[in-house]
């Protein structure tokens, strides 16, 4: 598990909030893809869900909250958000509450889980951004059900981009890729190519700035001291973490999660 605590941007986070991302390390799952931490079961990614709640189980553990209150995004890769507190939607890909001891999380293996953290009015959110959820702007949705329901204010608003697959390792199809290199031509490399190389954690801060989020309370790849950066590659790093991009159909997932405990 990486901790956000060594973040300076983030530290004061540390008393009001839990939160961390996960890696691949430390679980019982055990079919290669899988091995060892996966985070998540369906029909097409074959790990037992005994297993993922024996792993849900440690890391409840090892990171201090209650399994029992813990809720994930259902993922739709589009912008909904759920309002803890009011009817669940079918899927989602955020979720925000300011109820205390409630763990929220963010699922990904190459999308961006993204943690958010307001410690003024004392709320947070979790979202699962993929290129498509960017483009849609699920971040921007979770801040703003964020500014609605608790009225948080945006210079107030903490936002941690984490592990995901970078400009490295990401291509899309050149008419995908079109809208990025709408959004910034910076977010697209090769251009002319027919699957150009993505960089959706540039498009993700670009569109968090422009919905008012201060470019200091966004911690990504961008940082000066990248010691203190969490947004690592997942393509490029198999021995840490999951990701569709290389391990194929049946991938593993690793998660983002967050919760209130002052």
């Amino acid at each position: 598990m990486i901790s956000l605590g060594s973040c300076k941007r983030i530290v004061h986070l540390c008393h009001i909030f839990l939160h961390g991302f996960t890696t691949r390390t430390g679980g019982i799952s055990y079919i290669p893809t899988l091995s060892s931490f996966n985070l998540f079961s369906s029909s097409k990614r074959r790990d037992p869900k005994a297993v993922v709640k024996e792993n849900l189980r440690r890391l409840a553990n090892a990171a201090g909250f209650d399994p029992e209150t813990f809720h994930s995004v259902k993922v739709n890769h589009a912008s909904d958000v759920w309002i803890m507190g009011k009817p669940q939607p079918d899927s989602y890909d955020g979720i925000v509450t300011n109820q205390k001891d409630v763990t929220i999380a963010a699922p990904g293996a190459d999308c961006i889980p993204v943690l958010f953290a307001d410690p003024v009015k004392k709320a947070c959110g979790a979202a699962h951004s993929g290129w498509q959820g960017t483009l849609l702007g699920i971040a921007m949705a979770t801040v703003n059900a964020m500014i609605t329901e608790y009225g948080c204010n945006v210079k107030d608003i903490l936002v941690v981009l984490g592990p995901s697959v970078g400009p490295c390792c990401f291509t899309l199809p050149r008419e995908s890729a079109k809208e990025f290199y709408n959004l910034d031509p910076n977010c697209v490399r090769q251009f002319e190519s027919p699957r150009p190389y993505i960089d959706i954690r540039r498009a993700t801060r670009i569109l968090l700035e422009t919905g008012g989020i201060l470019p200091q309370n966004i911690q990504d790849d961008s940082v000066t001291d990248h010691n203190q950066s969490l947004t690592f590659c997942t393509a490029c790093h198999p021995d840490t973490f999951y990701s569709h991009v290389r391990d194929g159909t049946n991938f593993g997932t690793q998660i983002g999660f967050i919760s209130i405990r002052d």
